[in-house]
């Protein structure tokens, strides 16, 4: 909803102070990224052209696209020189997922949603793309102490409790389509709302928040 490729049928939904309905929607989506899972690359392009997408939109220009693209892998740790002209079909889904964070980061938006982005890969990659999810909003965070950029929000959808604790400065749970808990990490442990969060918290693998999620 928050993109708009579902509208809501009551309430309002704000983004950046303004209600979303009210929004010119392509420019509204231009400016949230979006990864997905499986990552939702583009097959017939390269990675270069994957994550130059939207700044090509936007119509920035190519020495600024390039400058962002080499920028950005190198964020998300993969080469430039090796990794800008292969295919999707070329990577490991692991490689995919960060190319798909790179480009939903081209713009540099202020909101970023990721919706079930490492549900697809194995257990070994999993924990390093969350490492490396938390290791580039830190970045961002400490770029903003410095006046250098605005905090960032990052809205993660995911099942696994374990990986909802271990990314969230907040966590939102529900169940059967309504709310049932909204609190950090460390109230939801201490005091879970109802049977429901208290069964869900079973799961956790002894985890213990260090306060600076996302």
């Amino acid at each position: 909803m928050i993109n708009r490729l579902v509208d809501y049928d009551a309430g309002e939904v704000y983004v950046n102070g303004a209600e979303i309905k009210q929004a010119d929607v392509i420019r509204l989506r231009r400016g949230i990224g979006y990864v997905i899972q499986q990552s939702g690359l583009f097959p017939h392009m390269t990675v270069f052209e994957n994550i130059a997408l939207v700044p090509k939109l936007l119509k920035w220009d190519r020495v600024k696209i390039a400058d962002r693209v080499k920028e950005l892998l190198e964020l998300v740790n993969l080469d430039y020189a090796e990794f800008h002209k292969r295919h999707p079909a070329q990577l490991s889904g692991g490689q995919q997922q960060r190319v798909g964070l790179a480009r939903a980061l081209a713009v540099d938006p202020d909101i970023l949603l990721l919706d079930e982005p490492f549900g697809a890969i194995d257990a070994i990659n999993r924990v390093n793309l969350q490492n490396e999810i938390l290791r580039i909003h830190r970045l961002q965070k400490d770029a903003a102490v410095h006046g250098a950029a605005s905090r960032k929000t990052y809205l993660f959808v995911t099942h696994d409790i374990n990986e909802a604790l271990k990314l969230g400065t907040r966590t939102l749970v529900m169940h059967r389509g309504a709310v049932v808990q909204f609190d950090s990490p460390e109230q939801l442990l201490r005091n879970p709302a109802n049977d429901f969060v208290r069964e869900l918290l079973k799961d956790t693998q002894g985890f213990i928040h260090g306060g600076d999620g996302i």
